[in-house]
């Protein structure tokens, strides 16, 4: 037994000095390498490159501050048809139309983690890119509910848009605009916009107490036209159409109004309608009911034992999702990468990587063992070590050994499905860049993009752990403010306490 402990002790300095002389001679290399000696990646530094995405991703007129250096100034006249003021916001994914709803979660969201993770956010020197990240889009959603009844749900034709490939800064595509009124509903736009400035009046309440307050009280004004005159969005269809309905976006919209406000009469609105809540196996830009169930599982734990019918479902989601459960619903790649379905696979594995990793801090917090499913359980760190390794994969940890974001490492996508990004930037290419020109020299192209856009996360790789890096396949090359936001929640929760 001697010899072999002094064979593994030799053969453990061996590759620690290995590490060591790679990581000292090779620090130009992918910064993705660092896991497969150190253990763990830079959280903090990944979390900076995700929050800057949003700044590529800006509609409008650009701030003084502007850090990616690409973009210029676009969609000044957004609104002017109706006039109303509807410049700035963001651009949705890869192009060019600014989308309410998806918009308005991707808000919810990074508002989340600037308050679940705000210690972590600070350590990083991060917080105040996160919190401009969401003042960009909370200031456009204000400015799109115009009045109690109306709310601006769309700038652009998606259709017209898609036919184009154009930078922003040239966009000559008709800026059509789409709203809900009390007589043409769209409950889950209204009740996710709620959610978005309500869940952002916590975040702005230590540092701009009179913002804090109009995003409270134009949410519960959202939440009225949402709840008062119910019907179910199908503004942005085909390009965002509405599967699960609208219960869980009231639910979880009522949710964020009770942790904003304090008042129980929105906790009693939960609870009159906790019938609609369901187990599931995606949180998603259409489906809110984990993320409602998560919160109110937080609530559960504080004492709140008339929640239990959330905390149920909120371990069913787990069980839904974890390896090993009897109960699992999601498969994985054969790399470990959570799999829900082919198109921007990599939105539902950083959400669920997001709400996992909150659930597990608040069962750690709780003292709580873990959850049970079936004959399998898991602890608060198996559940945390597995929403980590989801990060880890998009990171590096994978078959291919690639990141897929932008940016990270040596190796990552370099023809992302994205308009700006694909053509050289206004400030080097003045001369304007037609749709059909586009098409024909940038989009058919196969040279990577002349514009690194620093921080996206595409859509991943396919159910095999394959990844083409081809411009035309949008399933898997193109990045999404929704998708960003969340990996944003998974890396904030990631990053070491101090």
């Amino acid at each position: 037994m001697g010899q072999r402990h002094c064979w593994v002790m030799l053969l453990f300095l061996t590759l620690f000095f290995w590490c060591v002389m790679v990581t000292r001679e090779e620090m130009p290399r992918a910064e993705a390498d660092q896991g497969l000696c150190l253990g763990d990646f830079d959280y903090g530094n990944v979390l900076g490159k995700a929050i800057l995405f949003f700044e590529g991703q800006r509609s409008g007129k650009l701030p003084r501050g502007q850090r990616v250096k690409w973009r210029g100034d676009s969609a000044l006249l957004d609104g002017r048809p109706e006039n109303v003021n509807l410049v700035g916001g963001y651009y949705d994914a890869g192009d060019n139309v600014k989308f309410g709803w998806p918009m308005a979660f991707a808000v919810t969201l990074l508002s989340w983690t600037a308050t679940e993770n705000r210690r972590e956010i600070s350590a990083t020197n991060q917080l105040r890119y996160l919190r401009s990240a969401i003042k960009w889009g909370t200031d456009f959603l204000l400015q799109a509910h115009t009045s109690p009844t109306t709310l601006y749900t769309q700038v652009g034709d998606g259709n017209l848009d898609h036919q184009c490939w154009e930078r922003p800064e040239d966009m000559d595509t008709a800026r059509t605009l789409y709203k809900i009124t009390s007589s043409s509903p769209g409950t889950e736009a209204a009740a996710e916009a709620a959610a978005a400035l309500s869940a952002a009046s916590i975040v702005f309440k230590s540092v701009n107490s009179n913002y804090s307050r109009l995003l409270l009280s134009k949410s519960k004004s959202l939440f009225e036209l949402a709840d008062k005159y119910r019907g179910s969005y199908q503004g942005s269809c085909p390009f965002y159409c509405s599967y699960s309905g609208y219960q869980d976006e009231l639910l979880w919209a009522s949710v964020w109004l009770y942790k904003a406000s304090g008042d129980s009469n929105y906790l009693n609105y939960v609870l009159s309608n906790q019938g609609w809540s369901q187990a599931v196996s995606e949180f998603s830009w259409d489906n809110k009911f984990a993320g409602a169930q998560m919160l109110l599982a937080e609530e559960f734990h504080r004492g709140k034992s008339n929640l239990a019918k959330f905390n149920n479902d909120a371990i069913s989601f787990v069980c839904a999702l974890m390896p090993g459960s009897s109960s699992v619903q999601i498969k994985t790649t054969p790399g470990g990468l959570l799999y829900t379905r082919d198109s921007s696979n990599l939105q539902y594995a950083m959400s669920a990587s997001m709400v996992l990793l909150i659930h597990s801090k608040t069962l750690s917090e709780a003292h709580v063992d873990g959850v049970q499913c079936g004959s399998a359980h898991f602890s608060a760190s198996q559940i945390r070590e597995f929403a980590k390794s989801q990060v880890d994969y998009i990171l590096g940890k994978n078959p291919m050994n690639m990141s897929y974001m932008v940016g990270w490492g040596s190796r990552y996508p370099r023809r992302l499905h994205h308009r700006g990004a694909s053509i050289p930037s206004i400030h080097v290419h003045p001369a304007k860049v037609g749709c059909n020109d586009g098409l024909a020299t940038y989009y058919s192209s196969t040279d990577p993009n002349p514009n690194t856009h620093v921080g996206a996360i595409v859509g991943g790789p396919d159910s095999n752990d394959r990844f083409g890096d081809l411009r035309s396949d949008y399933s898997h090359s193109e990045p999404a403010t929704y998708m960003n936001a969340a990996f944003v929640g998974a890396a904030a929760a990631l990053v070491p306490r101090t």
